[in-house]
């Protein structure tokens, strides 16, 4: 099993790189999409603005081959936003793999904006990833905007209301959360998206 990180040019790539490496994975970074063409799965990690992560997606060739992809897929933070149709942060297009908008969070009475820290995940329906994880266990989320709990909604946490944490389109999964940074509750996610059949 070979995994690809696609080089999103983003601050989280090496610690995804390092959470697998821990998992006793080797993951090959993908700036183009020939260089994933061994790989059975692919990771989208991503922190910043959607706008430039959009652009250079579009720029080097990996916008169009994620519009056509068949292997697993997961996005991270930013990566899973970019998954859905459009985003508001930056006013931009996304992938289009899974319907639905990126919207900035409000916090309400729940803390300040963005939303930075611990937070229970709680099931909203099976979700392969949660395998081997406690109910209102606690992941490790540092966001601005969020997915509305939706259709696709898996898992959700709250935050000024219930914020989609993973997400899932068939063979097309994102986290909101940073399971690289989640500790064992992130570990047993990402061991489960690698030995995942699908």
């Amino acid at each position: 099993m070979t995994l690809a990180i696609i080089d999103t040019s983003t601050a989280n790539i090496a610690s995804v790189r390092f959470a697998l490496e821990r998992l006793g994975v080797e993951p090959v970074l993908a700036g183009e999409p020939r260089q994933a063409e061994g790989a059975t799965r692919l990771i989208l990690p991503g922190v910043g603005a959607a706008g430039p992560a959009m652009a250079r997606l579009d720029a080097s060739g990996w916008a169009d081959a994620l519009r056509r992809e068949t292997r697993p897929v997961l996005g991270v933070c930013l990566g899973m936003q970019l998954l859905f149709e459009h985003s508001d942060e930056s006013d931009c297009a996304g992938l289009g793999l899974i319907p639905g908008r990126v919207v900035r969070l409000d916090p309400g009475a729940d803390g300040p904006w963005p939303h930075m820290g611990w937070n229970t995940l709680e099931t909203v329906r099976e979700e392969p990833l949660m395998a081997g994880v406690a109910e209102g266990a606690h992941a490790y989320f540092v966001h601005g905007f969020h997915v509305p709990q939706g259709p696709h909604t898996s898992v959700r946490t709250r935050y000024g209301g219930p914020v989609t944490a993973i997400v899932r389109n068939g063979h097309i999964a994102g986290c909101q959360f940073h399971p690289e940074r989640s500790g064992a509750v992130g570990a047993q996610i990402l061991r489960n998206f690698v030995r995942a059949k699908q």
